[in-house]
């Protein structure tokens, strides 16, 4: 393990102002996200569409790493360049998706656990290969009756320490995510007590495994009301709560937290990160890694018309900006009008 290296990735990944991409949708999910603006799911269009994203102008300058599906880590821009050697020559560390996704966790109705272990080190040693620089692998927590149970928490955790050290063992940087989800109606502090657990239980996994956390991005949720939830918390309220938990859990070692969007809009995230900059400084750096909240107005701009490529690009490229400029606590909502 060199550990200089892994983290140097890490902070690259998260250096101040830049956040994380997550493009690393399956072919069932990009499919969700293809349909709704009548695009086929086909691997020539999966390609243009992430080829517009990587060759967006001037998000060199507010992303930092770029995940991707192990199709994607392979494909090649139009002209022949290897998505990898494009991202990297612009100064963007590729990434990888590793994991197999969550399934049913026998004998625990409602609850899953994510699979994957099985031969990771060897694919490990191929998507370094290739090029990747960071992996990523995401745990699944619901809220629910009587759910979370412990040994959800604890079986999610465990994997995802094993995952870790894995990756920390072949130079290649885990982003750890437990993700609690917004679905459901319970309130801001049930998310709040839930992701207290799940993230006081993910890193004495992390310790047992002897995971670097020097080495590793942290990208959990953020404490928010279940989306069926009557009570909605403020913009303030959501980042006090988030703030809370994590000094809490999160040791001042680990390089950057980079949260996931879950479901959240593209303004709302946006909104909930600045206000947390606002709170700092922090002990780590406070970034930022979403998928849709990154990429929906891009989508809706292309709408798979070859003639709006440069429309998605900049839609993409705005997105990126407004979450550079909430990293640093200056967003404001106004600098939204007109851009989509």
């Amino acid at each position: 393990m060199n550990l200089d290296g892994l983290n140097k990735i890490a902070r690259a990944m998260v250096a101040p102002g830049k956040g994380i991409l997550a493009a690393d949708e399956s072919h069932p999910t990009i499919k969700k996200r293809f349909d709704p603006i009548g695009v086929e799911n086909t691997e020539q269009n999966r390609r243009v569409y992430r080829e517009m994203l990587f060759t967006a102008p001037g998000i060199e300058d507010w992303i930092g790493g770029v995940i991707m599906f192990d199709e994607t880590l392979r494909q090649q821009t139009g002209s022949g360049v290897p998505f990898p050697e494009l991202l990297a020559g612009r100064g963007i560390v590729p990434g990888i998706k590793v994991d197999a996704g969550a399934k049913p966790l026998a004998g625990f109705p409602g609850e899953t656990v994510t699979e994957g272990l099985d031969g990771l080190r060897k694919r490990l040693e191929e998507y370094r290969s290739l090029g990747a620089g960071f992996a990523k692998w995401r745990a699944v927590i619901a809220i629910g009756d009587e759910i979370p149970t412990a040994f959800c928490i604890e079986a999610n955790a465990h994997a995802l320490a094993r995952y870790a050290a894995l990756c920390q063992e072949a130079d290649i940087v885990p982003i750890v995510e437990p993700e609690v989800l917004m679905d459901g109606d319970h309130d801001l502090a049930r998310c709040e007590a839930v992701t207290d657990a799940v993230l006081l239980e993910v890193f004495s996994a992390l310790a047992r495994h002897r995971v670097v956390l020097e080495g590793i991005v942290l990208k959990p949720n953020m404490v928010v009301a279940g989306q069926d939830c009557p009570q909605q918390p403020t913009v303030e309220e959501v980042a006090k709560a988030t703030v809370r938990c994590l000094r809490r859990h999160v040791p001042a070692a680990v390089p950057g937290i980079a949260f996931l969007s879950g479901g959240q809009s593209e303004e709302e995230a946006t909104a909930n990160l600045n206000a947390m900059n606002r709170l700092g400084p922090h002990p780590w750096e406070l970034s930022f890694s979403y998928g849709r909240a990154l990429q929906a107005s891009a989508l809706r701009s292309w709408g798979g018309d070859k003639g709006r490529l440069e429309a998605g690009a900049q839609a993409f490229a705005h997105r990126a900006r407004m979450n550079h400029l909430a990293r640093r606590g200056e967003y404001k909502p106004a600098l939204e009008s007109g851009a989509n």
